[in-house]
């Protein structure tokens, strides 16, 4: 047999080989038991010396170099392979890292809101009263000057609980003035408090849903009087915002539980499709407020002519919309994850005064 000729036969199907297991299957075909090179092996043992001393050397040469190349061969391929993973599953680390669970979720913009209304007034020595959600007339209305059959009564759209074995009907809360009574009831002025919480109206449309969300503030003591109350709504708006300085104006208006009552605009600029407050020439509704009216004094258990105070009261969805940027209030309480992850905030973005409101 010609040995280059096989050999060189063997060499190119090793170059051609493009697998492992095409590889395999030619060193089985060539050094296997019955393989090529190996009965040329066998031949030896047949041979003269002569010829043996010959042939040998020359046959086994053949095995040492298809052996060799089948390695180099094997190597190659395996280092190939390993090219081809490394690319397939090549990470770019530049790429920003996941964030971990416990950072991955997101504060819903009320509570958000909620807790920098909270971080205000605390700073300007406020606490926080809360109350139950389901009210007594007595508590919701009554006491807040709101007598049986009074028509504003009706500027409220109540949601009425089955009458009791007594024939007397609780409510969904309207507001969050029912805190104030049972504040006052509880405790002995000087009273500075604040009260968020849930409410509850009929109504439902792109800025109203049927349940929103309310804060109040009420301050009781010997001189508390509109010029304090200005100051502190003006205080609240400066941070709250986030300006330096804000311009409101002070509109009449009637409250059942305040007299005098009013509606305070805050200053704001809407150029360019964006709301801006503490500059331009527009002017945008933001709350209600008055002195506290001598008979909710007396409902909550204090002699007008000791004591006197001031309430406020504002939305805390519609703050969040201004100051965040949102057009739609019902959004708020679909529970879309997508919403969200869009407009929620960071776990770790404690509000405060000293680290800024929104981180």
């Amino acid at each position: 047999m010609d040995l280059d000729a096989l050999e060189r036969d063997l060499l190119g199907q090793v170059e051609r080989t493009g697998d492992e297991a095409g590889l395999e299957a030619l060193r089985v075909a060539a050094l296997g038991k019955k393989g090529s090179v190996s009965e040329l092996l066998k031949t030896l043992g047949t041979m003269t010396p002569d010829e043996r001393r010959e042939r040998g050397p020359l046959i086994n040469g053949l095995r040492d170099r298809v052996q060799s190349a089948i390695s180099q061969k094997r190597e190659a391929l395996a280092e190939a392979a390993l090219d081809a993973r490394l690319s397939a599953e090549r990470i770019d680390v530049t790429l920003p890292l996941r964030e971990a669970p416990e950072i991955r979720g997101r504060i819903h913009p009320i509570s958000q809101v909620i807790e920098e209304i909270t971080a205000i007034f605390a700073d300007l020595g406020f606490s926080v009263a809360e109350g139950p959600d389901i009210e007594t007339d007595e508590l919701n209305f009554t006491a807040l000057n709101f007598p049986e059959g009074h028509p504003a009564r009706e500027m409220h759209d109540t949601f009425f609980l089955p009458p009791d074995h007594l024939g007397r009907r609780k409510l969904l809360r309207t507001h969050t003035s029912p805190v104030q009574v049972r504040t006052m009831r509880a405790k002995q002025p000087p009273i500075r408090v604040i009260m968020p919480g849930r409410t509850y109206r009929h109504d439902s449309d792109q800025t109203h849903t049927p349940m929103f969300h309310q804060v109040e503030g009420l301050v009781i003591d010997r001189s508390a009087n509109i010029a304090n109350l200005k100051w502190v709504l003006e205080s609240f708006c400066r941070a709250f915002f986030e300006v330096e300085a804000v311009t409101m104006r002070f509109r009449p208006s009637f409250f059942p539980f305040t007299e005098p009552s009013a509606e305070v605009d805050i200053q704001c600029s809407r150029k360019g499709g964006e709301l801006r407050f503490g500059e331009g020439t527009d002017w945008l509704e933001i709350l209600g407020c008055g002195m506290v009216h001598p008979n909710v004094l007396r409902s909550g258990g204090l002699d007008p002519d000791q004591v006197q105070g001031f309430a406020f009261g504002m939305g805390i969805d519609r703050l969040a919309m201004l100051k965040y940027g949102m057009p739609d209030l019902r959004p708020f309480f679909e529970a879309d994850v997508r919403w969200l992850e869009h407009y929620g905030f960071r776990p770790i973005d404690v509000p405060s005064l000293v680290g800024g409101l929104t981180g």
